[in-house]
């Protein structure tokens, strides 16, 4: 079974505070709302495009990294563009 949107966008919330060591709460704290508040916005099937916004930048990001992995070179930082094909 595939997952919604709306599960990855919050996965995905939680991958990006993860990675750079803060918890749901701090982002709640940045936003200047309530963990609960934040817990709510991530877990609504479409979110406000203002929520969005407010979240990439607390978190230095896109938006459209709030929904996609961006994967970056070790080395140099730069971006990497991952293509997977099938052998038939």
């Amino acid at each position: 079974m595939q997952k919604t949107n709306k599960m990855d966008f919050s996965t995905r919330i939680k991958e990006l505070c993860k990675e750079r060591g803060m918890l749901l709460k701090d982002l709640a704290e940045k936003l200047g709302i309530t963990p609960i508040g934040l817990s709510q916005s991530i877990n609504q099937e479409y979110p406000q495009l203002q929520t969005l916004e407010r979240i990439a930048n607390a978190l230095g990001v896109d938006v459209s990294e709030l929904f996609t992995k961006k994967y970056r070179c070790p080395n140099c930082g730069c971006e990497l563009n991952i293509k997977i094909e099938s052998s038939k």
